[in-house]
C-alpha cells in the first residue's frame, strides 16, 4: 500500500529566520564587546577638535612673535594647554560611557603614549640650550606622531593612522625651510586633530 504524500511541501518553521537573525545579532554584539574591551575607546574626538582649534590659534600668534624665544613660549603654552584639554575630555567621555580609564587598554595606551612624549620634552630642552629652534617643529611632530602611533595600537583604528600623518608632517618639516614651520604646525596640530577628531566623535560616542 502506497503512502500518502502532501501535494505541497511544508513551509519551513516561521521561527527559523528569527533565530538566524538573533544569532547574527548576538555575534555582532559579542564582536563589538570584544573590540571595546581590547581598545581604549575613551579617546575624545571632540577634545581633539578643541585642541586643533587651540593649535590654529597658537600658530597664528606664534607667527607674529618678534623673537624666537617668544615664538617658543607661545608653542610651549599650547603644549601645556593641549593635554589639559584632552585629559578633561577623556575623563568626561569615559564617565559618560562608564569606561575604565586606568585598566586594560587604557593603561596600555598611557604606558605607550608617555615615553615618546618624555623624550620629546628632554630633547626640546637640549635643542633650546643649543639655540636650534628651527629643528623643533619637525622634532615635535615626529615625537607626537610616534606617541600617537604607539598609544593608538590600543585604541580605535583611526588613531594610529592619525599618528602616521603626524610623523609624515614631521619628516617634511625637517627638510623644508624654517619659514614654513608655522604653516606645517598649523596644518598638523590644528588640521589633523580636527579632521580626525570629528569622525572619532561621530563613530565612537564623543
Amino acid at each position: 500500500m502506497s503512502s500518502v504524500r502532501p501535494i505541497r511541501k511544508e513551509a519551513p518553521p516561521a521561527e527559523e529566520p528569527a533565530l538566524h537573525m538573533r544569532a547574527m545579532d548576538n555575534l555582532a554584539f559579542i564582536r563589538d564587546t570584544m573590540e571595546r574591551a581590547g581598545a581604549f575607546t575613551a579617546v575624545s574626538g571632540w577634545g581633539m577638535v578643541i585642541v586643533g582649534v587651540a593649535a590654529l590659534t597658537a600658530a597664528s600668534i606664534a607667527a607674529r612673535q618678534p623673537t624666537e624665544v617668544a615664538w617658543l613660549n607661545t608653542w610651549l603654552a599650547a603644549a601645556i594647554l593641549a593635554p589639559v584639554i584632552m585629559i578633561a575630555a577623556i575623563i568626561r567621555k569615559a564617565r559618560a560611557a562608564r569606561l575604565p580609564l586606568m585598566s586594560g587598554a587604557g593603561r596600555k595606551f598611557l604606558l605607550s603614549f608617555s615615553p615618546p612624549m618624555l623624550v620629546g620634552a628632554l630633547l626640546t630642552i637640549q635643542l633650546y640650550n643649543l639655540g636650534m629652534y628651527d629643528v623643533l617643529p619637525g622634532l615635535w611632530l615626529l615625537i607626537y606622531g610616534t606617541a600617537v602611533v604607539a598609544g593608538g595600537a590600543f585604541s580605535v583604528r583611526v588613531v594610529p593612522v592619525m599618528g602616521f600623518c603626524f610623523m609624515l608632517a614631521g619628516a617634511i618639516a625637517l627638510f623644508t625651510p624654517a619659514a614654513a614651520n608655522d604653516i606645517l604646525m598649523a596644518a598638523a596640530f590644528g588640521g589633523l586633530h580636527i579632521v580626525f577628531g570629528i569622525p572619532i566623535a561621530r563613530r565612537h560616542g564623543g
